[in-house]
C-alpha cells in the first residue's frame, strides 16, 4: 500500500459549509420520497403501477450519476470542479418541484398521470446531478481520518433538511390551517406549498454552499495525491474500464447497498398505501377521502422522525466506529432498521408507528455515511468522482429490480396489501446487516510533510 500525504484539518465549520448545501437537497428528496406516492395516486395511479412510475428515479440515477463523476473529475473553471455540476443541478430540482403538484394545468396533450411521472423522471435527474459531485467533494477536501466525521456531519444536515422537508404538510395542516384535500386530480393546497418553500430552500442551501466553501485546485491535489497509474480510456469509454477496474471494497459494499437500497424503495414507496390500508382502513382506490388524507400526512410526520433520528446519531457514528469500526456500526444500523420496519406487521396503532421509525433513522443515519466513508478509502483520489458516481449502480440496480417486480408482488403475491412489501423490506435490511460484516475497510497509511498535519489511522 502506497503512502500518501495528508491533506490539511479543516474546521468543524469549514465541514459545515461544505455540507449545507446538501440540507437543500435532501429537503426537496425529503418531499418527493414522501409524497410522491400520493400526488401520482392523486392523478388516478392504483398500488400496483407505482412502483413502476418510480422506476425513472433509479434509472435516471443510474444513467446520469457516472457520467457527471466522469466529468466533474475533470473539470476545472471559475466556480470550481464540483459546483458547477450541483448548482446546475439545485436549479432544475427546484423548477420540477414546482411544477409537479401542478401537473393536472400542465396536462394538454397527455394525462397528469404521464406528465407528474416524467416530472418525478427529472426531478430525480437533477437530485442525481446536484448529489453525486457533493458526495465528492466531501472525499476531495478532508483528509481519511476526517471522512467518517465529514460523512456524519454531512449525514446530520441531511437529516435536518429531511425532517422539515417530511413535516412540512403536516405543519401547513395542523399550524397554519392550510387544505389537506382537494378536487378528484388535483393535488391539495398544503403539498403544492410545501413544494414550492423546497426550491426555496434548495437553491439558497446550494448557494450558501458555493460562496463559503473552496475547492482545491488541479495543482494542489496533485501535491496531496501520489502519481496513479491510469488507463488509456478516454471519454465515457473510461467509464465502463473503471467499472471493471472497481476496487474489491466497491464490490463487497455493493451487496450491502443491494439489500438497503432494495429495502428503501419498498419504504417510500409504499409507507403511505400500506399506512392508509391498514391503519386507517382506506380501500384501494379511495385516494380523496380524509382518511387517506390523514394517512399521507401522518406518514410525513413518521419520516421526519426518522429523519430526525439519523440527524441525531449521524454525530454518533464516528465515535462509535472508533470503538468498534466502521462495519460492525453499520451492520447495527442496518439490523435495528430491518427490525423496526417487520414490527409493522405486529403494531395494531398508528401513533406507535413512531416507534420503528428510531430503528430506521439509525439504519437511514448509518446508509448516508458508512458506505462513503468505506469506500473514500479504497478510491483513486484523481477517480473519486467518478466511482463515487458508478457506486450509485448499486443503489440504483436494486431500485429497478424492485420497480419492475414491487407492483406485480403486491397485486399477485400480496393480495393487494401493501403492508407486506414493507415487511419484506426490514427482512432485506437484516440481510444487509449479515453481509456488511465480510467488507475489508482499507485504510491508508499517512506520511510526515512539512506544512501539513499527518494523522495516523489505526
Amino acid at each position: 500500500m502506497k503512502n500518501i500525504t495528508e491533506k490539511p484539518l479543516l474546521t468543524t465549520r469549514q465541514i459545515f459549509n461544505m455540507s449545507v448545501g446538501f440540507l437543500g437537497i435532501q429537503f426537496g428528496f425529503a418531499l418527493q420520497n414522501g409524497n410522491a406516492s400520493r400526488i401520482l395516486q392523486t392523478f388516478g395511479a392504483d398500488v400496483e403501477h407505482l412502483s413502476l412510475f418510480w422506476l425513472a428515479a433509479p434509472v435516471t440515477g443510474m444513467i446520469v450519476q457516472p457520467i457527471i463523476g466522469h466529468y466533474s473529475d475533470r473539470t476545472w473553471n471559475r466556480l470550481g470542479r464540483r459546483r458547477p455540476y450541483f448548482l446546475v443541478g439545485a436549479i432544475l430540482t427546484a423548477l420540477a418541484l414546482i411544477l409537479m403538484p401542478n401537473s393536472s394545468a400542465l396536462a394538454t396533450f397527455m394525462p397528469a398521470i404521464f406528465v407528474g411521472a416524467g416530472l418525478l423522471m427529472i426531478m430525480d435527474a437533477s437530485i442525481n446531478v446536484a448529489m453525486e459531485p457533493f458526495r465528492a467533494l466531501v472525499a476531495d477536501n478532508l483528509p481519511d481520518s476526517q471522512r467518517s466525521a465529514g460523512f456524519s456531519i454531512q449525514t446530520f444536515l441531511i437529516g435536518i433538511g429531511a425532517i422539515v422537508g417530511s413535516i412540512l404538510p403536516y405543519i401547513l395542516v395542523h399550524w397554519f390551517k392550510v387544505p389537506a384535500t382537494d378536487d378528484p386530480g388535483v393535488v391539495p393546497l398544503n403539498l403544492k406549498l410545501s413544494f414550492y418553500i423546497g426550491a426555496g430552500v434548495l437553491i439558497s442551501a446550494i448557494l450558501w454552499t458555493i460562496f463559503t466553501t473552496k475547492e482545491y485546485s488541479p495543482e494542489e491535489h496533485a501535491r496531496f495525491s501520489p502519481e496513479e497509474e491510469t488507463h488509456h480510456a478516454k471519454g465515457l469509454s473510461a467509464i465502463f474500464t473503471d467499472f471493471k477496474l472497481m476496487p474489491k471494497t466497491m464490490k463487497q459494499l455493493g451487496l450491502v447497498q443491494f439489500f438497503s437500497w432494495f429495502a428503501l424503495f419498498s419504504m417510500w414507496v409504499y409507507t403511505t398505501p400500506a399506512v392508509a390500508q391498514h391503519f386507517y382502513n382506506v380501500q384501494p382506490g379511495d385516494t380523496y377521502s380524509k382518511a387517506y388524507a390523514d394517512a399521507g400526512n401522518w406518514v410525513n410526520v413518521m419520516f421526519s422522525v426518522y429523519n430526525g433520528v439519523a440527524a441525531g446519531y449521524a454525530l454518533l457514528l464516528p465515535l462509535i466506529a472508533k470503538r468498534t469500526s466502521r462495519t460492525k456500526t453499520h451492520a447495527f444500523s442496518l439490523l435495528m432498521g430491518g427490525l423496526g420496519l417487520i414490527s409493522f406487521l405486529v403494531i395494531k396503532d398508528p401513533k406507535f408507528l413512531i416507534v420503528p421509525m428510531i430503528g430506521i433513522g439509525l439504519a437511514w443515519g448509518s446508509i448516508l455515511a458508512m458506505p462513503y466513508a468505506i469506500l473514500a478509502g479504497s478510491l483513486p483520489a484523481k477517480k473519486i468522482g467518478v466511482y463515487m458516481g458508478i457506486f450509485n449502480f448499486f443503489i440504483t440496480f436494486p431500485q429497478i429490480i424492485n420497480g419492475f417486480f414491487g407492483g406485480w408482488l403486491v397485486k399477485h403475491i400480496y393480495g393487494g396489501h401493501a403492508i407486506y412489501s414493507i415487511i419484506i423490506a426490514g427482512v432485506s435490511l437484516v440481510l444487509g446487516a449479515i453481509s456488511v460484516l465480510n467488507v475489508r475497510d482499507e485504510k491508508k497509511k499517512m506520511t510526515v510533510v512539512p506544512g501539513v498535519v499527518p494523522i495516523e489511522i489505526n
